[in-house]
């Protein structure tokens, strides 16, 4: 079963780890953070972060960044946690959490060339609505999908 936690202090090394990871990182544009720089992403008004977890061990990381009643998710799976649909089933758990606080609309923003990631926000109920450039915040093009 998957479950959906808030992240705390007590993850703080572990979530550091797997931004660490070069895996992980090639996905959130090689971005990686000190135990500091995550205490202080953990601390922020404007994103929640989530771990996500199978069988009871921790497998990834989700987070929620809010504009009002809306926001984006994002997420990763450790590489041993992937093709097993526990991503579609965390995002989910998180959006039913999410659209009973009042939110109206969930989008995500994965990149044109990660088409494991566009296939598992599809299985989870997101769908595409347009394709981006490159632009501030994202390497390369990019598509933006909506939870219907």
């Amino acid at each position: 079963m998957t479950e959906v936690r808030q992240a705390t202090e007590d993850d703080v090394e572990l979530l550091v780890a797997w931004h660490a990871d070069p895996d992980v990182a090639r996905y959130w544009d090689g971005e990686t953070f000190t135990p500091d720089d995550m205490r202080a992403r953990l601390a922020r008004l404007d994103v929640d972060a989530y771990v996500v977890e199978a069988e009871g061990r921790p497998v990834g990381y989700l987070q929620a960044w809010r504009e009002g009643d809306a926001g984006g998710l994002d997420m990763f799976l450790i590489p041993e946690a992937r093709g097993r649909g526990l991503g579609p089933d965390a995002a989910r758990a998180l959006a039913t959490a999410l659209r009973d606080q009042g939110w109206t609309r969930i989008t995500v923003d994965p990149y044109l060339w990660n088409e494991p990631a566009i296939e598992a926000w599809k299985r989870a109920g997101f769908e595409p609505v347009a394709r981006r450039s490159a632009d501030d915040e994202h390497t390369a093009d990019w598509l933006l999908m909506e939870l219907t």
